[in-house]
């Protein structure tokens, strides 16, 4: 099983996004060679939104080497995060993944596995738990989507030019990330153990950081950091879980 997260396409700008874009597609052609399954954990794209009859334009190499890998029986699981929370069915009609918003647990090769963006877990971060109910609301998401497909687009990548995440994709490295912000993840990670005791692993994106910790005696965290400026996934293989940084052959 491979897992990655928080790709965030689109970002600075068409030229070093598509960089990232071939480079996620050179991965992806390299572990399916031996993927029993795929999961992405989020944030693919900086900004999506899922038109009735439009979709938005560009990606379509990763489009399309999902679709493939697919079509060869591969499963292929999309977690929506926060930057692409507006997938709605298209990614699922098209090319066949499984598409969640909310935390899975499942089982898969003797061990237990949560898995999860990891937005809005864990205490505190009260303004973006607020905001997150506001881009979650089905009237916001109805009025957005009569806009017409041009306008909404290119405000919301306007938006996402002007983002943090976009400047850290420009300079080409990320500052580093606060040991509280972490934290949040760890704690909900053992407070979740209360109702499932029997997870080996937590797996999470979002925090842009990647980690690999013991959090209790059989149970391990992991942060899939991101593929802005870490270009990291993890492998679960045989039992045993890695966190890896991909440098293509």
């Amino acid at each position: 099983m491979y897992f990655a997260s928080d790709f965030h396409l689109g970002i600075p700008d068409y030229n070093r996004s598509l960089i990232r874009e071939k480079l996620l597609v050179s991965w992806l052609t390299e572990v399916s060679k031996d993927a029993a399954e795929i999961f992405l954990m989020g944030d693919i794209f900086d900004f999506w939104f899922e038109y009735s009859t439009v979709v938005p334009k560009g990606f379509v190499r990763l489009l399309g080497k999902i679709a493939e890998i697919t079509d060869q029986g591969i499963p292929v699981h999309v977690f929506r995060g926060n930057h692409d929370v507006w997938a709605f069915d298209y990614l699922t009609k098209e090319l066949n993944v499984h598409l969640y918003r909310n935390p899975v647990v499942r089982e898969f090769g003797g061990s237990t596995f949560y898995l999860a963006h990891g937005d809005g877990l864990g205490p505190g971060d009260h303004g973006y738990k607020f905001l997150k109910k506001v881009f979650e609301f089905k009237p916001n998401q109805f009025l957005f989507k009569w806009m017409h497909p041009d306008i909404g687009t290119r405000l919301g990548l306007y938006f996402s030019g002007r983002s943090r995440l976009a400047n850290v994709a420009k300079a080409g490295k990320f500052e580093n990330v606060p040991e509280q912000q972490k934290q949040i993840l760890v704690q909900f990670a053992k407070d979740q153990l209360i109702d499932f005791p029997d997870v080996n692993y937590f797996i999470f994106g979002h925090r842009h950081v990647p980690v690999l910790e013991k959090i209790g005696e059989t149970t391990s965290l992991v942060i899939l950091g991101d593929w802005i400026t870490h270009f990291t996934y993890a492998v679960f293989d045989q039992g045993n879980m890695q966190l890896l940084t991909y440098s293509p052959e």
